[in-house]
């Protein structure tokens, strides 16, 4: 019997989606629910499975458009197809090629005093031979064991790409130029990059967009985490990061300038007794904007655990639409990558974006000295038609007052960092 795997669709108004990539090959035999595509939308990239088992026939070639309900694929469930190889299942080995069976087990290498005896030819990072050092393991036992893995396709494709810049490097003290071969590539746009960019222009064109500067002294903030960042993780298994405190921060600012977080709908100004705080992230396929809802009741603790989960969904593009719909207010931070100063663009239909950035040893006047503290640029770009400079300006003041005063977060509390923390 043939079965038809045919495009979902992935929201409302959605009409088409590029396929992304295949996860199987012609005449691959699939399971029941297998993965077997990834389709990109002009909102998230989405999987699709298998609703049958059986020997797969691809209707569709990568980097295709698609109208929803168009076949991609067929699945004779009466036909055996070629069995694939079981993916692994960790990230670690994920990132090394698959385990062969063994013919003979070779016992552990004895370890000695010398520490000749613990070496090998592996090229490792300090982190690396660190971690193997703290775990009480050597390097002769780590390549034992990268002996008993056999390399696959996707080896061998990483092994052809990087081996000439590895055998340059090595031979040469001196960078090579790039370029050169004067060589062209055209590469088509992602329905995802598409739709951003459509955004990005009107947004432009469509809003009257400023933006406003100030700077925070992180003093407060970076003594916080030094002094309880280890309880913190021990306590709630993630790491007390920036972000949290910004969110923080963001969410009392919106409660008391409420019109920083309305839209505009038409000739009505919508206002929002909540704060669903968008966080962009860069992914593989370009920039996503996960909500966090209700972030003006989520303790730090729930922030950091919200933003690691939501940012792990995607780096691996595994991101669902509500997940990434509505939003009242979005932060984004450029620091990571060591922005110093940026205007970032407002995601419609919100009205205001806030910018982080780099966090520099600056020197600032503290009560007539002059002083050393780390200090961070912080941008706020809005939409002037709904938001007056002035509240603007005052938004921008607030979260600048709540961080380098973190006790403005609280209500009370007799140690108002660890209740802060909520350890």
């Amino acid at each position: 019997m043939i079965i038809e795997i045919k495009v979902p669709s992935p929201g409302e108004s959605i009409t088409e989606v590029q396929l992304a990539s295949w996860l199987v090959e012609d005449g691959d035999q699939v399971e029941k629910d297998d993965e077997i595509a990834e389709i990109d939308s002009d909102k998230a990239t989405l999987t699709i499975s298998a609703d049958e088992g059986g020997k797969i026939s691809l209707k569709a070639a990568e980097g295709d458009t698609l109208e929803i309900g168009a076949v991609l694929a067929t699945v004779d469930t009466e036909a055996e197809g070629k069995k694939k190889e079981k993916p692994v299942t960790t990230k670690a080995a994920a990132d090394k090629p698959e385990v062969k069976e063994e013919v003979a087990k070779s016992p552990e290498p004895e370890k000695t005093g010398s520490p000749a005896a613990e070496e090998s030819s592996i090229h490792l990072s300090p982190l690396a031979r660190k971690l193997l050092k703290e775990s009480g393991s050597t390097e002769k036992e780590f390549e034992e064991f990268l002996k008993k893995f056999r390399a696959g396709k996707k080896d061998v494709e990483f092994f052809l790409s990087e081996k000439d810049k590895v055998t340059t490097a090595s031979s040469s003290p001196v960078a090579p130029a790039w370029g050169g071969k004067r060589e062209e590539k055209r590469q088509k746009l992602s329905t995802l990059r598409m739709k951003l960019a459509e955004r990005l222009v009107s947004v432009k064109n469509e809003t009257a967009m400023l933006t406003t500067f100030n700077e925070v002294n992180m003093t407060p903030v970076m003594e916080i985490r030094k002094n309880y960042k280890d309880i913190f993780k021990e306590k709630f298994g993630v790491g007390l990061g920036f972000m949290s405190f910004f969110t923080k921060a963001v969410t009392i600012a919106l409660h008391h300038f409420p019109k920083v977080n309305a839209q505009i709908d038409g000739n009505e100004m919508v206002m929002y007794d909540y704060a669903d705080v968008g966080i962009a992230v860069s992914a593989p396929k370009g920039l996503m904007v996960p909500v966090l809802r209700n972030a003006e009741q989520m303790s730090l603790a729930e922030i950091e655990s919200k933003i690691k989960e939501l940012a792990i969904k995607a780096r691996d593009g595994k991101l669902s639409l509500d997940e990434m719909k509505g939003g009242t207010f979005t932060i984004t931070n450029g620091g990571v990558f060591g922005s110093m100063l940026s205007t970032p663009i407002i995601n419609p239909p919100q009205s205001a974006i806030l910018g982080m950035h780099n966090i520099v040893e600056r020197p600032i006047a503290v009560n007539g000295k002059v002083e050393i503290h780390p200090i961070m640029y912080v941008a706020l770009s809005y939409d002037h038609r709904i938001i007056d400079g002035a509240e603007a300006v005052g938004f921008l003041v607030k979260i600048k007052e709540v961080l380098e005063d973190p006790t403005k977060m609280l209500l009370g509390g007799t140690d108002p960092a660890k209740a802060l923390l909520q350890i």
